[in-house]
């Protein structure tokens, strides 16, 4: 069983019991549910940097990243950095994250919202919407292709924007519908942890131009994102880098000052 396998396995447990917990008429009612979504595909589309900023306490590559900050200031340090958009790690068990992380995060910034979390259900995009999310994530590796269809556009009825992630060209043709917004390449082999550009750029030439390309772990300096804009890429999510500094916000801004030189 890979770490993929395991964390999904967890996953069905703990949305089972949340279920139990929180009907869904009570997420229905929360006050962010009729908040109007801000897309972070139309942002990317117009934007100099492209950059989705993460927060993220830990991973199971890395263990600890960073448990000492508050998800407000990196936030609030984001937005103020230029960033397009925030991806909010929300799985507890495997990352250290949690929904009230996006629920603080919306109350921070004005930046569209990433519930980055591994979705088997649609009612964790009900606890997306919620909670203050404009985006969801889906992985299209433990996704059939009607489950794909099937939350992408329930995702689309709340109007949240989808990005859907991809490791392999199998992935990719299975995921392509119109119920998406952004596909995201994944640089990093899920098995083996192992990270390569080389796969955002062999897929790019696949990914049809009515999407927001976004390319996803192992970009840590400006030569890999000058490395990837030749290839179709618009979007350019960076986790680790800003979250492993004491300040993730100040390093997003001194990155995004010397993107743009």
């Amino acid at each position: 069983m890979n770490i993929l396998d395991k964390i999904v396995a967890d996953k069905r447990q703990e949305v089972d019991l949340k279920k139990s917990l929180v009907p869904v008429s009570q997420l229905e009612r929360s006050v962010l549910f009729e908040r109007k979504t801000t897309s972070l595909a139309h942002k990317l589309r117009n934007s100099s940097s492209g950059i989705i900023a993460e927060h993220k306490r830990r991973s199971p590559s890395k263990s600890t990243i960073n448990q000492n900050l508050n998800v407000q200031d990196v936030a609030k340090g984001y937005e103020h950095a230029g960033v397009c958009g925030m991806s909010v790690l929300t799985d507890l068990k495997y990352f250290g994250g949690a929904l009230d992380d996006l629920i603080l995060a919306r109350a921070s910034c004005n930046l569209p919202l990433l519930r980055k979390e591994f979705i088997i259900d649609e009612y964790q995009i009900l606890e997306a919407k919620a909670s203050g999310a404009d985006v969801i994530l889906l992985i299209a590796a433990i996704l059939t292709r009607e489950e794909i269809k099937q939350y992408s556009e329930f995702a689309k009825s709340l109007q949240l924007d989808v990005l859907l992630e991809v490791h392999n060209e199998e992935e990719l043709d299975k995921s392509i519908m119109p119920s998406l917004d952004m596909l995201g390449v994944n640089n990093r082999n899920l098995k083996t942890f192992e990270v390569s550009l080389d796969i955002s750029k062999k897929l790019s030439e696949m990914i049809p131009n009515e999407f927001v390309k976004v390319s996803e772990s192992g970009i840590s300096n400006i030569k890999a994102i000058k490395e990837l804009r030749p290839f179709g890429f618009q979007g350019f999510l960076i986790g680790e880098n800003f979250m492993k500094t004491d300040n993730p916000g100040k390093s997003a801004m001194e990155f995004i000052n010397q993107l743009n030189k």
